[in-house]
């Protein structure tokens, strides 16, 4: 199977998703805290030119379980 771009992002997303959900399901043990929290990164451009204004933002969240799932996608890809 040739493998291309797109493919590759969408395992990435995926993985990044699954690694998200199961971080959301196991939110409520306190023993896997550390797994589980969260941290966003935000990106706000905007601009007024005059005739076309813009306000996009951008906010994603990664944390250790949505970062073994990206791996986890990776590592899944390659097999491929």
């Amino acid at each position: 199977m040739k493998k291309n771009k797109g493919m590759l992002i969408l395992f990435l997303l995926l993985g990044w998703l699954a690694g998200t959900w199961i971080a959301e399901a196991l939110e409520p043990v306190k023993a896997v805290s550390f797994l589980t929290a969260s941290t966003p990164i935000k990106w706000s451009p905007s601009a007024d030119l005059d005739i076309i204004i813009y306000d996009i933002n951008l906010e994603l969240h990664f944390s250790l379980l949505s970062l073994l799932g990206i791996i986890a996608a990776i590592w899944l890809y390659r097999r491929l």
